[in-house]
């Protein structure tokens, strides 16, 4: 009985200490961050994407743009599915109408889904007794530029991050809960659709009857928001939509780094070796990682990690917001590899056969 309450103390303690450190990395989020909201956000993408809500309530849809250009020259089209220029018009509705105002509106909503993810990855480490690397991945995500540079630009990258990481955590209790979580996260930015392929592949490894009936199933739940949202746009005008949803597989290779990506370098080779048929290289490595998934040689969050890698660093274009859907995943991945407490008897059976010897 003395050893029962003394388990339970200690775990009392540790929730405790747990709930401490949450609310220190808090503290520290809204410090650091909250200094970077002075920065002049006229030029960045969130300014544009202020600019389609308005485009909306003016009644002009802002696929139909894309529509006057080439497929290949960037004129800030409205390349996102459309369920954040829903909400920009709608908090434009509300009274949030010059930029300023909506802006100031929602940089506090950004930062709690950045403090959010800090406390999604401390949570995770920490339940698979992995504390101090959560302590520290915790702060890492809070405190590297990538992270400091998206809030500095206000952009939305944090919303749809924060779901893609509850979705894979909970993946393996609540299929459809994460499979409809990852569905919001697309509907926001579409960056983790590569990540399709491995959802698909994780449920037809969890199902023991029907596997091809219940994928179709986690295919229509991971389509279902972003196509909701989008229905009155294929209504609308579906070309212009689909063209602009299809133009950041299109558009020459660039990006704020002055890095040539790897079809940019094939395309001055080759010039007939651009669009769709540049992005070979990056989906043949993918299929590698999807491969590897299938085989089960990799997790969860290995898998996503190698996968949004490839992005990264293939993708035609590349933008600064990118690396933040890889941060949190570095440390994340060690709970597929490391178990501390297998280890800990790893190392006690090396130590016992050492003495019977």
């Amino acid at each position: 009985m003395q050893t029962v309450n003394q388990g339970w103390l200690l775990l009392k303690n540790k929730k405790a200490v747990a709930l401490i450190c949450l609310f220190l990395i808090t503290i520290v989020g809204i410090v650091v961050h909250t200094q970077l909201w002075v920065f002049d956000t006229a030029e960045e993408d969130i300014y544009y994407v202020w600019l389609e809500g308005k485009r909306l309530l003016a009644g002009e849809n802002p696929y139909a743009r894309i529509l006057l250009g080439n497929m290949r020259e960037n004129d800030k089209y409205a390349t996102y599915f459309p369920l954040f220029y829903w909400l920009s018009a709608l908090t434009q509705l509300l009274g949030f109408r010059d930029y300023s105002t909506w802006l100031a509106f929602w940089r506090p909503v950004f930062l709690m889904f950045n403090i959010g993810i800090a406390g999604l990855i401390f949570s995770r480490l920490n339940k698979n007794n992995l504390f101090t690397v959560g302590l520290f991945a915790a702060l890492f995500w809070l405190l590297n530029r990538w992270t400091l540079h998206v809030t500095q630009i206000a952009h939305i990258d944090f919303v749809p991050v924060f779901f893609l990481l509850s979705s894979l955590m909970t993946f393996k209790r609540y299929r459809y809960t994460s499979l409809l979580l990852f569905s919001l996260s697309l509907a926001f930015k579409q960056i983790a659709v590569f990540l399709i392929p491995l959802y698909l592949i994780w449920v037809w490894q969890a199902t023991e009857r029907e596997k091809v009936k219940n994928v179709a199933i986690a295919l229509l739940i991971i389509l279902s928001i972003p196509l909701i949202t989008s229905i009155p746009f294929l209504l609308w005008n579906a070309e212009g939509f689909f063209k602009s949803i299809l133009f950041s597989a299109t558009r020459n290779p660039g990006g704020h780094f002055n890095v040539s990506s790897l079809d940019d370098f094939i395309g001055e080779a080759f010039p007939e070796f651009v669009g769709l048929k540049a992005k070979l290289p990056m989906l043949f490595l993918m299929g590698l990682v999807y491969l590897s998934a299938l085989r089960g040689k990799i997790g969860i969050y290995m898998s996503a990690l190698l996968t949004l890698s490839v992005f990264v660093d293939f993708n035609s274009v590349l933008f600064r917001q990118y690396f933040v859907w890889t941060v949190p995943l570095l440390p994340l991945a060690l709970c597929d590899f490391v178990s501390p407490i297998s280890l800990n008897k790893e190392i006690n059976q090396t130590k016992e056969l050492e003495l019977v010897r």
